[in-house]
C-alpha cells in the first residue's frame, strides 16, 4: 500500500490552497474529491455561452490579506485581478455609493436625516470601543443600534448584516460589522507570514514588530501591539473612519473565478495527487492518531486534513469526545440564492464596475461580472449575478420566485432582455458569523488529524477567509512538528 504524507479530504478552495502549501513544503499528498468537480465555490462553468461563477464574489485583503501571502509564496501561477470597483446602494428612485466613512453619511440621502446622525454617533462608538481592544463579538447590531430608526435604516442595517454574516442584525456582532466594512482592517506582512511558519531569521536586526511577531500567535501579537499603542492607535483609527474606503484592496480575477482555481492547480507540483468521485467513508484511526482514510480503498497517511463541513466530522471519525462534538453541533449554516442573468444587450442602468444594493423587503447583492471581463458574455451582450440570503426553512421554489419578483421589481425593464438565466442555491460558507455560531478548532482530539476551511476561522469572507483557514493551519503544522 502506498503511503503518503498527507492526505487532504475535500478539493475545494481550503483542500487545494491546503494541498499546495503542504506539498510546497515537501510533502506528499493525496487529495480526495467526492465530486466530480474541483474548486467547490470556487469555480466557474458554461451556460448557454455565459460564463457564470458559483455564486457572486469579491476578493479581500489583496494588499496585505492572506490569499496575497499564499500566492507570494506558493503559487507558480498568478491570476491577475481587476479593481472591484465601489458598492452602491439602489433603490426605486436613486443610485448612490454605499456610505463607508462619516463624511459618506452626511450626504447619503437613503436614509432620513435623523438616522444619519445617529448611525453616524453609533458607528464612532464602537469604532473607538474596538480601536481601545474593546471587543464587540458579543453584542448584537440591533442591541447596539440606537431606538427611534426608521423601518427603512433597520432594513438598510439588517440586509449589511446579512450580507457580511448570513444572518439577520439581531444574529449579528457590532465587530463582525467593524471588519467586514474594513474599518477594522486584518492584514498579514510577509514577515509574520515568516514567524508563524517558522521562517523567521531573527539575526536580521530584529525590530519589536519582528520579535513580537516570531514567539506570539497572530491574534496575541496583534491584540499586544494594539495595547503598546494605546495612546496613539485611536486617534489613527478615527482619522480612517473619517476618510475610509471601503473598497479597500478588493478585486475580481480577469477569467473569472475559474482563473483563480486553475492558478492554484497549475502551481501543484507532481507530488500531489488528485482523485475526484472519491467519498471518504471514514477517517482511520490507531492509538489515539490518524493514519489515513476509507474511500474507495483504504488510504494510509502519517497527518489528514479535513476540508469538509466540520459538522460531519463524527460521521467520519469514531468516539470522538462529546464536548466536541457537541461544539461541532453548534456550527450555524446560511443559505444562499444566485441568479445569473445574460442579457441580450449591455444594459445603461448596470454600466459600472462594482456591486449593488438592494435593501428593502427582500435584499439582493448583484454584480455585473462581464463589466470586468467582456469575455464572460458572448460579445455585446451583458451576465450579472443576483445573489439572495435564503430562509432554510421555506421551499427554494417560493425563496427563488420572490427574489425573481424583488429582481423586477428593482428593474421593471429588465425581465424583456434576459436571454439567459440560471440558478444557484448552496451553502457560501460552511459557517455563518453569528454571535452565538461555533468554529472548530484546526486541532483535533485526534492526533495528526486537522480541520480547515471556511468554519475553522471567522476573519472576513468566502475564498479570503479560507485563506485565513490555511495560514492558521501551517502555523499549527509548524507548532506541532509536522510542517517541516
Amino acid at each position: 500500500m502506498k503511503k503518503y504524507d498527507v492526505i487532504v479530504v475535500g478539493a475545494g478552495i481550503s483542500g487545494l490552497l491546503a494541498a499546495l502549501t503542504l506539498s510546497k513544503h515537501g510533502k506528499t499528498v493525496l487529495v480526495l474529491e467526492k465530486s466530480q468537480h474541483l474548486g467547490g465555490n470556487c469555480n466557474s462553468y458554461m451556460v448557454d455561452g455565459y460564463q457564470v461563477d458559483t455564486g457572486a464574489h469579491a476578493i479581500t485583503h489583496l494588499i496585505e490579506g492572506p490569499l496575497k501571502r499564499l500566492m507570494d509564496n506558493y503559487f507558480d501561477y498568478l491570476p491577475v485581478f481587476e479593481d472591484y470597483g465601489h458598492y452602491y446602494i439602489r433603490t426605486e428612485n436613486s443610485f448612490t455609493r454605499v456610505p463607508s466613512n462619516l463624511k459618506d453619511f452626511v450626504t447619503f440621502d437613503v436614509l432620513p436625516r435623523k438616522d444619519r446622525v445617529l448611525l453616524s454617533q453609533t458607528l464612532t462608538k464602537a469604532f473607538t470601543l474596538s480601536s481601545f481592544g474593546i471587543d464587540l463579538s458579543s453584542q448584537s447590531v440591533y442591541n447596539f443600534l440606537p431606538k427611534g430608526l426608521s423601518k427603512d435604516t433597520y432594513d438598510f442595517v439588517d440586509t449589511i448584516s446579512a450580507f457580511l454574516s448570513g444572518r439577520s442584525m439581531k444574529e449579528t456582532s457590532a465587530q463582525r460589522v467593524l471588519s467586514g466594512s474594513s474599518f477594522v482592517r486584518d492584514s498579514i506582512t510577509q514577515e509574520q507570514f515568516d514567524a508563524m511558519i517558522g521562517r523567521m531569521d531573527l539575526k536580521k536586526s530584529p525590530s519589536t514588530e519582528s520579535i513580537l511577531a516570531s514567539i506570539l500567535p497572530y491574534h496575541l501579537h496583534a491584540s499586544l501591539q494594539s495595547r503598546m499603542t494605546k495612546v496613539t492607535q485611536p486617534f489613527a483609527s478615527l482619522e480612517r473612519l473619517a476618510t475610509n474606503d471601503v473598497n479597500y484592496s478588493q478585486g475580481y480575477p480577469r477569467k473569472g473565478l475559474k482563473a483563480l482555481l486553475n492558478a492554484i492547480l497549475y502551481s501543484l507540483p507532481e507530488t500531489v495527487e488528485i482523485k475526484t468521485e472519491c467519498e471518504v467513508n471514514s477517517i482511520l484511526v490507531q492509538d489515539g492518531k490518524a493514519s489515513g482514510v476509507e474511500a474507495d480503498e483504504i488510504y494510509s497517511s502519517n497527518l489528514v486534513v479535513y476540508t469538509g463541513f466540520a459538522t460531519e466530522l463524527p460521521r467520519l471519525v469514531k468516539d470522538l469526545p462529546q464536548e466536541y462534538t457537541a461544539n461541532l453541533g453548534g456550527i450555524a449554516h446560511s443559505k444562499s440564492l444566485t441568479i445569473w442573468l445574460g442579457m441580450e444587450k449591455e444594459l445603461p442602468e448596470f454600466k459600472y464596475t462594482g456591486s449593488e444594493i438592494w435593501f428593502k423587503d427582500f435584499a439582493y447583492w448583484a454584480t455585473p461580472i462581464s463589466n470586468y471581463d467582456p469575455s464572460l458574455a458572448p460579445k455585446d451582450k451583458q451576465l450579472i449575478g443576483f445573489s439572495f440570503v435564503i430562509d432554510e426553512n421555506e421551499r427554494e421554489e417560493h425563496e427563488t420566485k420572490k427574489a425573481y419578483d424583488m429582481i423586477f421589481r428593482a428593474h421593471p425593464n429588465l425581465e424583456s432582455h434576459i436571454e439567459m438565466q440560471h440558478e444557484q442555491i448552496m451553502i457560501p460558507e460552511k459557517a455563518a458569523v453569528t454571535i452565538n455560531g461555533k468554529f472548530a478548532d484546526i486541532r483535533t482530539p485526534v492526533r495528526n488529524l486537522y480541520v480547515a476551511g471556511t468554519d475553522t476561522d471567522k476573519r472576513s469572507m468566502g475564498i479570503t477567509r479560507a485563506s485565513y483557514s490555511i495560514i492558521e493551519l501551517l502555523k499549527i503544522l509548524n507548532e506541532d512538528g509536522n510542517l517541516h
